[in-house]
């Protein structure tokens, strides 16, 4: 059951003192907040390399991976035609700061697979998409107030790190140090999956309203699909007042299908914010729509957005060789059929156990609630057993299988995973929840 490189029992001790150097010269240890454990009884493993569905700690242990690098490694890691296309770029440099074909190349595959994408700016990060595409629907519409919903995470820009109001259709509180009042009550928090609730703020803002941000799925608590008619009835009252409809696909995008989520439930977005996947495993993220609205951006408009680093060329060389085995091998079925495989093992593993789980699913991606109750939007989400999936977690780390660290994620599978994989985790799975 248990992986390992060296035949040995799991252990941290490498990764430990790793961890303790980091801390004392980056805030908590990480670069970014997830990867710190705060809310577990280890500390993180420091990863020493990865390829194919697996990665390697310091300590010697080899994971089964369903991170994925939180969603980019659709082809699984160090993919060999990936990995050559930077190589090949590296010895040509590093950056240029100036036009290449290679963006070009890949805002025409962007632009192919996305209909509602008629022209694209390619940007460094989803938090950078996301931030650049609210600017430009206030600019468009010439209002200020942004809708978006309880749960659902777009980057750490002031604008979006707010919490919901005292009551539906009211404006908002920061929910981080450093966000100012004044920005934060420009958005307006509703629960996810409650088209009344966006009714209301219409209502209550019809004319005030530039944009609805929305992940068409849900999967920063969690993944939560949307129910009937949810994203057509935001589509449809943007389009009765006036708003843009955003779709945040920063997760989605290329997950789904190649057209993403829209292409998936055949709805339509004026603006989409893109990452993850589109930068094959390098920092790389896009916003797009419509032509008259992107058209707003310097330099032919007025809405100012730049980047040293935007179009990278290294970047784009990994975005256009995955996009590029994406477009040509269309993995999805694949992707699907194993996630429902593994879903199914899950389930049962559960139920023989005596554990109340909830799968919540959309395409392949998926994610487990340790309760017996539906989820449908973000307090839903917490209400599942956070204990239990930290015990869970922690087991299943142990044991070989590498799961993201919060409940509230998505579980990510690659072209990478083999059915061996997949029936090692169910094993692993089994034996974890009758230990719990």
């Amino acid at each position: 059951m248990v992986l390992m490189k060296n035949n040995n029992q799991w252990h941290n001790g490498k990764s430990n003192a790793a961890f303790e150097r980091a801390r004392r010269c980056i805030p908590g240890g990480v670069n970014s907040p997830a990867r710190a454990f705060n809310a577990l009884p280890i500390g993180p493993p420091f990863v020493e390399s990865a390829k194919g569905s697996k990665i390697y700690d310091i300590d010697g242990n080899e994971y089964i991976d369903y991170v994925c690098s939180w969603g980019p490694m659709i082809l699984g890691h160090a993919h060999p035609a990936v990995k050559e296309a930077v190589i090949k770029a590296a010895e040509k440099g590093t950056s240029y700061g100036a036009p290449t074909e290679a963006e070009t190349e890949l805002a025409e595959k962007i632009t192919n697979a996305f209909h509602s994408i008629q022209k694209v700016r390619l940007v460094s990060s989803g938090t950078e998409a996301v931030m650049s595409a609210i600017r430009l629907a206030r600019a468009y519409t010439d209002r200020q107030l942004i809708v978006k919903m309880a749960g659902c995470y777009h980057g750490h820009s002031d604008s979006l790190l707010v919490q919901a109001g005292s009551g539906l259709a009211q404006t908002s509180n920061p929910s981080s140090a450093g966000v100012p009042t004044s920005i934060a009550e420009k958005t307006i928090v509703l629960p996810f999956n409650d088209t009344e609730a966006v009714k209301a703020a219409f209502a209550a803002h019809s004319d005030e309203i530039a944009g609805v941000l929305v992940e068409p799925v849900a999967a920063n608590m969690g993944v939560i699909p949307p129910e009937p008619n949810y994203l057509e009835t935001i589509h449809n009252l943007c389009t009765n007042h006036g708003s843009l409809l955003i779709f945040d696909e920063v997760i989605t995008g290329f997950r789904l299908a190649l057209g993403g989520a829209q292409e998936y439930y055949g709805i339509d977005a004026d603006l989409t914010c893109l990452g993850k996947i589109i930068g094959g495993g390098l920092p790389a993220a896009a916003f797009g729509g419509r032509a008259d609205v992107m058209d707003m951006l310097a330099p032919d408009g007025p809405v100012y957005q730049a980047g040293t680093l935007s179009g990278n060329p290294i970047a784009t060389a990994a975005a256009n060789a995955t996009l590029d085995i994406l477009i040509a091998e269309k993995p999805y079925k694949v992707l699907e059929e194993m996630s429902r495989r593994l879903q199914a093992g899950l389930t049962e593993a559960a139920a023989d156990a005596d554990l109340p789980m909830t799968i919540n699913s959309a395409g392949s991606l998926f994610s487990c609630f340790f309760t017996d109750k539906p989820v449908r939007n973000f307090s839903d989400a917490q209400a599942a057993d956070i204990e239990m999936f930290k015990k869970y977690f922690v087991k299943m780390l142990q044991s070989g299988i590498y799961l993201a660290p919060s409940i509230f994620e998505a579980i990510f599978l690659s072209t990478g995973h083999s059915g061996e994989d997949i029936d090692q985790t169910i094993q692993t799975a089994r034996n974890v929840m009758k230990d719990l």
